[in-house]
């Protein structure tokens, strides 16, 4: 970041507390893997205030802002946005702390729990927050999301080509998404997009939702970067928040239990194909490190959801003889 951003940014954050910037305490807080960056603003009578630095060539920052301001009216826990200046790219927003949900996995009785309070989350911002102003997740959108896996960790990184069952698992998986209820979808409800703060779960970076499949966020959740539970705990939670659903009317009696959870695997292939090709993307594209060291958990992830999806026998066998030993390979000759 700058010199000339950074002096920008504090004489801003200063102005919004109508103090002078030798009154307060900007110091760094965290990025991620946007090109966004969050300081911590300390003000003189001790209280705190988080800074987003979004360059607006590269990041909008108005959906943000918008999602905030909805989602904070609906009574959903996200930070609220104290200012805004959209031009520059600086947002004054609530601090949540410094405890991301992940950190407190501690033992499998914490991780359990946790999970619970994190799908209840999930009911809660589809019973409170209508998807109607968000973007569509539609055909288009989860077919470009699939095609990042070839484009990017099939070309790109292994030099591997396509199988021939490529087309046919990416048609299934776009229309087994589409069948299913249209809620208000987070599209990165990952433990690390969690705050823990005053004993409560809050959201952040929730400026990529849209309105698509009522599974998604489940699986952003029981197949995200921290935790991998086996088909017994997957099918229990999976079956938790299906009977939640089905009381608050999410879902009706068209769906039984077993179609959602035949869903929620279909959902969650989707999404680590689509991890695969993004944590590779971040890697060529924008020299981040990091990512590659995390493949193969989201490989684990892809092999877990299609070993329960019997139609996908084919694919599933040329991920386990084929792309698994290629990025195991290719790992290896980078050191990782």
């Amino acid at each position: 970041m700058s010199s000339y951003r950074i002096n920008a940014l504090t004489t801003w954050a200063a102005q919004q507390n109508g103090l002078s910037e030798a009154d307060i305490l900007l110091s760094s807080a965290v990025g991620d893997a946007s090109f966004r960056r969050y300081f911590r603003l300390t003000l003189p009578n001790g209280t705190t205030q988080v800074v987003m630095d979004a360059p607006p060539e590269q990041e909008d920052s108005q959906p943000f802002v918008t999602i905030a301001q909805r989602w904070h009216s609906a009574g959903l826990p996200v930070p609220r946005v104290h200012a805004a200046n959209l031009a520059d790219g600086f947002l004054l927003l609530d601090d949540l702390g410094s405890t991301p949900l992940q950190h407190l996995f501690i033992d499998d009785a914490t991780i359990q729990a946790y999970h619970a309070q994190a799908l209840t989350l999930i009911a809660e911002l589809q019973n409170r927050a209508s998807p109607e102003s968000l973007p569509a997740y539609d055909s288009a959108l989860l077919g470009r999301e699939l095609d990042l896996f070839p484009e990017w960790c099939l070309n790109a990184w292994l030099k591997l080509p396509l199988p021939e069952s490529w087309p046919s698992l990416r048609e299934s998986l776009i229309q087994q998404a589409l069948a299913q209820p249209v809620v208000s979808v987070h599209r990165d409800f990952d433990a690390m997009n969690l705050m823990v703060h005053d004993q409560r779960l809050f959201m952040i970076d929730f400026q990529d939702a849209v309105a698509g499949p009522l599974s998604y966020d489940v699986i952003s959740l029981l197949r995200g970067r921290y935790c991998r539970f086996n088909s017994q705990q997957f099918a229990h939670f999976v079956s938790e928040f299906y009977q939640q659903a089905r009381r608050d009317g999410r879902l009706t009696t068209r769906v039984d239990s077993a179609t959602f959870l035949a869903q929620c695997h279909a959902m969650a292939a989707q999404r680590s194909l689509k991890v695969l090709g993004i944590f590779c993307r971040l890697t060529l594209r924008d020299q981040k490190n990091g990512y590659l060291e995390r493949l193969p958990h989201f490989l684990d992830h892809l092999e877990d959801s299609l070993s329960s999806l019997p139609d996908q026998a084919a694919f599933a066998e040329w991920v386990q003889l084929t792309l698994r030993p290629a990025i195991m390979q290719r790992l290896k000759e980078t050191g990782l």
